[in-house]
């Protein structure tokens, strides 16, 4: 399978003594090694491998700007590497270099429990920063299906099942520590609920994809635990008669804290990957939070609008143990769909609309998967109105990945028309680029440009990301 790259993947050269210095700063922490290279040249993406020229471990943010000031000095790229777990290319290294690995940057930094935040290192993961405070009675909603690292998350721009009541990385990330392409470290914010002072530097950031800094620190918003959770399940004849009722949900201000869609496919992977016995039907996993009689108000009042939509009774989940078994199958459903075709190599993309065309762009996206000659699944964070699309490709068939391009092509063509996104959540990284110019505009797209080249005017971060050339 050809999976194009579409700028130039022509290595920069790496000048004489620019590894020798790494090696004498780093020592043991520095390597070139085939394998090592090979694990932070590759992603879940559907690109073939693209190596940086070595690796550099960092353990503080002090180590993160030296390697920066080395980096601009030599114009050498420098791509931060945090789980590896992004699926659109971010990390690839289109143009050689040094792989950034920031995961031994894993360090608790405070919880400040009155204020409901905490200060991670950019390495923490969203699992470890849940375990580190469970005793505070908070947690981190932000769930993206992998265990993310936190700087990952915040670069782009991530989300997941909570963000219909939580929001999305961009909501809940206060303040950044970050390392400029020239080494300088500032910090975007502070940890005032708000703030009128200046450019929000943490919003240009959030969501840059690591192109325009190297996040090292993140201060994000913690939320008490909930009294009260209750989880279900509910069935439907047909995928429209399920979108259709989570319209009606949000359009009658429900606070529901996750609806997630998943299809027959999506429902038919999961009970074989996590030993799950669910209805092989399209299907809503609704998670209520709130005090007792608000779950129970909350519950009631959706049960009703997805029985008039044809929906069938609820199936509860109540137990934290069938609950955290249900939500973690969501989770892993990626790897579930791979063994709907074993060997495949996924291809994935999202789109987001207005929760009012969410229906009919799901239904008309169906409807032409189903033409398709490989099999596919469908599940979605359907209460923003984002779904994503999982096609399963024969890695040696170049008309498989030609035949997904051209349906994921028509799929985000149809997202934009109706005043949507080309991704929700995944990012740009390589394979959303191309569309950047149809949502965006010439004019967006200079000035991004503009901004790309003030705050890196080397072009040393994440070469090859975000932007097309011209």
């Amino acid at each position: 399978m050809n999976a194009p790259v579409f700028l130039e993947s022509a290595r920069r050269p790496i000048p004489a003594g620019f590894l020798d210095a790494l090696k004498a700063q780093f020592k043991e922490r520095v390597s070139t090694a085939h394998a090592v290279c090979e694990h932070h040249g590759r992603d879940e993406s559907p690109y073939p491998p693209m190596l940086p020229d070595a690796v550099v471990f960092a353990s503080s943010t002090d180590e993160v700007a030296w390697v920066a000031r080395l980096c601009h000095q030599h114009k050498v790229p420098l791509i931060p590497y945090g789980a590896g777990s992004s699926i659109e290319g971010h990390l690839l290294a289109v143009h050689g270099g040094i792989s950034l690995d920031l995961s031994g940057m894993n360090q608790m930094v405070a919880v400040n429990s009155e204020d409901l935040t905490a200060t991670v290192q950019a390495g923490v993961t969203r699992k470890q920063l849940n375990e580190e405070i469970r005793n505070t009675g908070l947690f981190f909603p932000i769930d993206p299906g992998a265990d993310a690292s936190l700087g990952g998350m915040a670069a782009t721009r991530a989300s997941g099942t909570n963000a219909v009541r939580y929001g999305t990385m961009r909501e809940n990330v206060m303040n950044l520590k970050v390392v400029t392409a020239d080494g300088r470290i500032i910090e975007t914010a502070n940890r005032a609920k708000k703030s009128s002072a200046g450019y929000d530097l943490t919003r240009i950031f959030v969501g840059s994809e690591g192109t325009l800094g190297i996040i090292t620190e993140v201060t994000v918003r913690l939320y008490p635990q909930p009294e009260a959770i209750s989880a279900a399940i509910c069935n439907f004849s047909t995928l429209d008669a399920a979108v259709q009722s989570v319209i009606e949900i949000i359009q009658m201000g429900v606070p529901v804290a996750r609806v997630e869609f998943m299809d027959s496919a999506a429902v038919r992977a999961t009970n074989a990957y996590s030993k799950l016995s669910l209805q092989e039907s399209p299907l809503l996993l609704f998670e209520f939070h709130g005090s007792a009689a608000g779950v129970k108000e909350q519950a009631e009042t959706v049960q009703s609008i997805t029985r008039d939509n044809g929906g069938m009774d609820f199936e509860w989940a109540e137990r934290p143990e069938d609950r955290s078994r249900l939500w973690t199958a969501r989770h892993n459903a990626y790897f579930a769909g791979l063994q709907l075709r074993p060997g495949a190599r996924a291809s994935t993309t999202d789109v987001c609309v207005p929760i009012s065309r969410l229906a009919e762009c799901v239904s008309e996206t169906a409807k032409e998967l189903d033409q398709a000659s490989f099999p596919y699944m469908i599940v979605g964070h359907v209460g923003d109105g984002n779904f994503h699309v999982l096609m399963l490709l024969d890695p040696d068939s170049q008309s498989d990945w030609d035949e997904s391009e051209r349906l994921n092509h028509r799929l985000v063509r149809r997202a934009i028309d109706m005043d949507g996104t080309c991704t929700g959540e995944h990012g740009i990284g390589l394979h959303k680029m191309e569309f950047m110019l149809a949502e965006h505009g010439q004019d967006a797209l200079d000035l991004m440009r503009s901004l790309k080249h003030a705050f890196d005017p080397h072009n040393i971060l994440n070469p090859g990301k975000i932007i097309p050339t011209k």
